[in-house]
């Protein structure tokens, strides 16, 4: 797998919000759900995962829309209504489209697979039926960090 050159630059449709993103991220990853399926318009969502101090908005001011929950928050941009990233503890999921150079993303794993569409496939190497379970994600991170050369 190609990984991009750092830092990451990209934003929303519109241009009106604009980030940076300064190390490698900790996955990557498709959602099936159907929410995400909703949210996209497409068959699943396209997730690259960094750690908070990773991520800074250097333009714009996003807002929240789709997920409004204490645990995770779609954030989008105002005027276009792109949804650029979600936060979720101290991980920020960006959206991997919304990066300006998107062509180093594939994803590592995928969920929510028994709400995929029936003719969607991924190359991920690792799949399951919802959410991973939090026991599993550690052994997920450190073989991502493997996968891409980290380690």
């Amino acid at each position: 797998m190609t990984m991009p050159v750092l830092p990451m630059t990209g934003g929303c449709r519109c241009g009106a919000v604009q980030f940076r993103v300064t190390a490698p991220p900790i996955i990557t990853s498709a959602c099936h759900c159907a929410g995400c399926q909703r949210m996209t318009a497409s068959a699943f969502s396209l997730s690259a995962a960094f750690r908070e101090g990773a991520f800074v908005i250097t333009e714009g001011e996003p807002v929240i829309g789709g997920l409004h929950g204490p645990e995770a928050r779609h954030h989008h941009c105002d005027h276009c209504k792109s949804w650029l990233f979600t936060r979720w503890g101290d991980m920020v999921n960006l959206r991997a489209t919304m990066l300006d150079d998107p062509g180093w993303f594939e994803p590592f794993l995928e969920t929510w697979t028994r709400e995929r569409l029936p003719w969607a496939t991924t190359p991920a190497q690792h799949s399951f039926e919802e959410f991973p379970p939090m026991e599993a994600f550690e052994k997920l991170l450190a073989a991502y960090a493997r996968h891409i050369g980290r380690t």
